[in-house]
Order: structure tokens, then sequence, then C-alpha cells
């Protein structure tokens, strides 16, 4: 068969129907019904047909291509996209090795349900099976950690699986899917026939039921009748754009909010009615809140394990009301008193005008008290301004600097500390949060400066998270992005140090990365971007402030305390009131020997809760 080299016109989908045009022309065609406007990728050999069709579309200028220096940063770039934006985020890699360089990225966005489509050249149609030059299997290797996938056999298939996706991807649970294509399928000739976007529920595929109204009287008989209720709001709360919602319901009821990693942005952080973030190395006052309430409000959110501490310790006594959108989800670590599944959205909107027809009157003020107390006596630490630069303070300077900044994290002790003294709005904070993703931050924030220009995006890495994936320091610099890249570097994998002092008798296997660690600013420059080392406590906020302020693209190395911990901190296994790095109360002391009114456990320790079971006693 010959193929046609003249480009097609792909701004013009009626004029294409029933034309003979190239299957990687349909693809792009396509991709822009979908309303896809950039794309993250790496070519190679099997995509090459279709990045034939990409240079077609960028010479339209209806498409922007970010060329990446990774397959990997294509995938979290995309998925940066996604999460800043709300929309459908897209990435481009080959067969074989550049497949399988995404799958990393893949599986984050799986963990954190956000919509990426990510398409893969495959070999030829004859040579799939036959261990051809970089033929992978990427449809099995990515089926647990993909919503769906397809292989497109047919050039026919292409605007039905490219509509499939693009809904599959944003419906419901939001989550990635895979589109592999052999390089034959783009290289062929067939009529090509354009399938609008959400024209194409596909087969078996459900849609969130409308909440029951039934259930929701009774959640909201729950709220009215609780003394102690906390809202506990999880990334669910983003994806659905519930988050002016949830703040109505809390405001009117007096509600307490706590909020996962993946959550924050749902609430604001300033408000009164605010905890923090709970969890491992959430505040005291919302451990304490959470092992203390009547009723547990969990909107999006998951009762995974990070939060949760010792499950069965986990909100012991309180009922619990669980909106969810993904029925897999409800009843699956915590058994739900009412369960709300659907569309948060659509729940809470319901919730609220079925409250704005009665008289609300809340009985929380005593509870709103306490929580206020622990506030006081439990704070999140300022370090004393003395000595080598603490990490919490250069946190806090970023938020004095910047406030309005959209945040993108590595992973590890500075993305802790970022969680705990940054406040951000809705989809303003983008970090790997169920994967925990080492090199994420600065590929996710290619993405965000990508999709937001005009907007001050920084990325907080450590200095073993930044070298997973450095290299798109040079998709920074050849795209010019405003992107600043703020490391916490002390010189350590800080967190797994941690963990090795405090459970491992202070074995520092494989931690320190002083030795062989790069010059980070010589290292930038090389790249072509503006490098900062920062080290002297006394100039280094006017050093920062100037940094952050000035345009283009910078490196900024602060060096901070080698030994410094991330706390609070709740051990592996205990429940959430037996947190670590707490400082003393003498005023919380209870007597000796007390003991624990729910689990009959005997204690000698002060602490206001049971060590056994996080119970008051």
């Amino acid at each position: 068969m010959t193929l046609t080299s003249s480009p097609v016109n792909l701004g013009d989908s009626e004029n294409q129907e029933n034309s003979q045009i190239l299957g990687a022309d349909a693809l792009m065609d396509s991709l822009r019904l979908h309303g896809v406007s950039t794309i993250f990728g790496y070519p190679g050999g099997a995509i090459l047909p279709i990045y034939d069709s990409v240079y077609k579309a960028e010479k339209q200028g209806w498409l922007k291509h970010i060329l990446v220096r990774h397959e990997q940063g294509a995938a979290h770039a995309a998925d940066g996209y996604a999460r800043s934006t709300g929309s459908v985020g897209v990435c481009f890699g080959t067969s074989g090795p550049g497949a399988t360089n995404l799958v990393t990225g893949i599986a984050t966005a799986q963990m954190d349900s956000v919509p990426i489509v990510v398409i893969t050249g495959q070999v030829p149609r004859p040579a799939i099976g036959t261990d051809a030059f970089q033929e992978t299997d990427i449809f099995g290797i990515t089926l647990p950690i993909v919503k769906h996938s397809w292989v497109v056999r047919d050039p026919s298939e292409i605007a039905s699986v490219v509509a499939q996706a693009f809904f599959i991807a944003a419906s419901g649970r939001p989550g990635p899917v895979l589109i592999d294509i052999p390089k034959d399928v783009g290289q062929e000739l067939f009529n090509y026939q354009p399938v609008q976007p959400g024209s194409l529920i596909p087969p078996g595929f459900q849609l969130p039921k409308e909440p029951d109204s039934l259930s929701i009287a009774k959640a909201l008989k729950l709220i009215e009748d609780s003394q102690r209720p906390l809202v506990y709001a999880g990334g669910g709360v983003i994806s659905a754009g519930a988050h002016n919602s949830l703040s109505e319901l809390a405001k009117r009821h007096h509600l307490p909010v706590t909020t996962t990693l993946m959550g924050k942005g749902a609430f604001d952080e300033r408000d009164s009615l605010s905890v923090g973030m709970l969890g491992m190395h959430g505040t005291a006052y919302a451990n304490f809140a959470v092992t203390e309430c009547d009723l547990l409000i969990a909107i999006g959110a998951r009762f995974d394990d990070r939060v949760t501490g010792k499950l069965d310790t986990f909100a012991p006594r309180a009922k619990i009301i669980h909106f969810e959108v993904d029925p897999a989800e409800v009843n699956k670590n915590r058994t739900a008193d009412v369960a709300l599944i659907g569309d948060l959205g659509i729940s809470l909107k319901q919730l609220l005008e079925l409250s704005l027809r009665k008289k609300v009157q809340p009985n929380t003020s005593q509870w709103l008290g306490l929580i206020d107390k622990w506030k006081k006596q439990y704070p999140l630490v300022v370090p004393p301004a003395e000595g080598m630069i603490y990490p919490q303070e250069v946190l806090l300077a970023v938020r004095d600097i910047v406030p309005e900044a959209y945040i993108t994290t590595d992973v590890g002790q500075h993305q802790m500390w970022a969680a705990q003294y940054l406040r951000n709005g809705p989809r303003q904070w983008i970090s790997s949060a169920g994967l925990g993703t080492m090199g994420f931050g600065v590929p996710a924030a290619v993405g965000v400066q990508t999709a937001l220009p005009n907007e001050k995006v920084v990325c907080i890495a450590g200095d073993a998270s930044i070298l997973m994936n450095i290299q798109e320091l040079g998709t920074i610099s050849q795209y010019k992005l405003n992107t600043k890249i703020i490391i916490i570097n002390n010189h350590w994998q800080g967190m797994v140090r941690q963990w090795q002092q405090s459970f491992y008798e202070e074995r520092y296997s494989a931690t320190n990365m002083l030795n062989g660690e790069p010059d980070f600013v010589g290292l930038a420059n090389a790249f072509g971007i503006k490098g900062i080392l920062i080290k002297n406590r006394n100039e280094f906020v006017d050093q920062l402030k100037e940094a952050l302020l000035e345009p283009g693209p910078i490196l900024i190395d602060v060096n901070v305390r080698r030994d410094e911990n991330c706390y609070p901190m709740v051990p592996p296994g205990k429940s959430n009131a037996q947190m670590v790095g707490l400082p003393a109360h003498p005023e919380l002391a209870i007597n000796p020997n007390r003991k624990c009114p729910s689990c009959g456990f005997t204690s000698s320790s002060k602490n206001k809760f049971c060590p056994e079971c996080g119970s008051s006693i």
C-alpha cells in the first residue's frame, strides 16, 4: 500500500469523514477533538509514525509537544498537568524501554486517582509475539495499574478507543488508561470517521449512581446529633471539585476538618475549623481529634495505613459516614454506618440542600474548645533561629514569600514538612501520596508550569529525590519554564535515615548522600539554569525571596541541619495518639497505673491516651 506523505488538515475533522488518512493522523485528530493541546513525550522507533503526525499538528499550531528527557518524566509531567488543571493529561512513549519507563508514572497516577492517557508505540502487528527488537507486552505489564487499556490492531478503532479512553480516565474515580498502537497501524491508510467526546459510553462501564436520599437524611441526622464530629477529607474532594460544598457544610454545622496528604487544599487551612493534616506526620491536634471524635465524616478518603495507624485504634468510638465515588473503597478498611456512594459533588450538594431546609443548632462548642487547647499545647514546632538553617524555616519562608504558589514535591522528609507548614488552595498541592514516588517533583512541576505559565510554581525537593529525575532540568531549560526548585539539602535520604535512627538502632545503611553528591548549582548552570547556594542563616530569607521573585527558572540549594527529624510521627503499628516527638505538657499528665476503660490495658505512662488502643484514659 502506498502511504500518503502530504500533510493532512487535522483541523477540519468533518471534511475528513470517509476520507483516506493515516492511522497516526487519525490519532492526532481524535486527541484534538478531545481538547488536547499539550502532550509530554519522548520519540523512538515504534512511535515514529505518530511523531510524524505530531510534527504536522505543531505546524498547524494547535498542539504543543514537550520533549522530556526520560519517559518517566513524561508520565509525571502529564500527572502534574492533570492535578493542577482537572483536565486529562497525555503522554507518549515508544515501545520496549520507552514503555516500561512509563510504568512508575502510571502507577503513581493510579494510586492517587489522576486522569492521564498514556499512548505507547508498539512493534508492527506481524512482529508481536516474536520477541522483536524493543518489543514489550506493555498491555500485560500495566494491567494492574490502569483503569483500562487497549492494543489497537485496526486503525478504524482509533477514534472510538480515544473517546473511550478519555471518558474512562475522567469519569467516576479518575485514573490512568493506556493505548498501545503498533507501528504499522499508524502507517495504514483507512476511512476515518471521527467520534465526538462523550458520544460513546464504553461497553459495561457504569457511571456513578445518584446518592440515596434516605442515606443523605441519615447522614444529616448523625451530624446533627454529634457532639464531637470530625470531617476527614481526602483527594476525592478535589477531584470532584467539591471544596466549596465542604467549606459551606463545615461552617454551617461548625465541623472541624482534617485532610489527608492528597486532600491538602480541599479546605482552607487558615480557617479556625482546620486542624491540618492527620496521620503518620500529621498535626498532633488532628490525630488527637480523630482518636476522640464520636463521628467521623470521611469524604473522598480511603482509610489508608499512613492515615489510620493501627487500624482498630483509628476513631475507635466514632460512627462513620463515608462519602465515596468508588464502591470498592466502602467498608474495605472500616465499616461505614452510613455510606453515600456516588459523585461527591452531588452528594454534598444534596446534603447541604437538606440542611438548609432545617434550622441548624450546632452543639460542638466544647469540642472545638478542646481542639483549640490541643492546638496551643501541641503546635507545629518553629525551631529557634540559631545555628544551621532548619528545614522548617525554609518552608515557613516559602509560605510567606509566595503564599499563592502551586507546590510540587518529591518524597521524603521535605515532603512532610511542606505538607505540615504550607497552606494551599485546591489543586495547588501536587505530591505523590499513595505510591510515594521519589523523583516526582521536578517533572510534575514541568507539567504544572506548562499548563499554567502565568502562575508561580515551586518544587520542594530533597537532595536524594531530585537525583531520580534531575535530567528534567533540561526540559525546564529548553522551554524556559518559570519554575523554582528548592532543594532541602541535608545530604541524606532523610526519611530513611530517620527510620534507621528510630527503629534500627542508628545503623545508617546506604542512606548517606554526601559522598558523590553533585554541585547542584554547577549542575543547574550546566543545564543553562541559574543556581543559588544558601548556607548562611543571616542571609537566607533575603536570598530566598530574591530568587523566588526573580523571573526565569532557578534552582536553590539550601543546606539545612543534617540531623533534623520530622515530627510529630506515629510509629508503624501504633495508634495515632501514640505520636513521638511531641513536647511534654505536664498539665495534661494523668495519674500513673491507670486502667484503660476501653481495652483494660494498664499503663504507667503519663500520656492522656492509652498506649495500647489510643482511647482516653
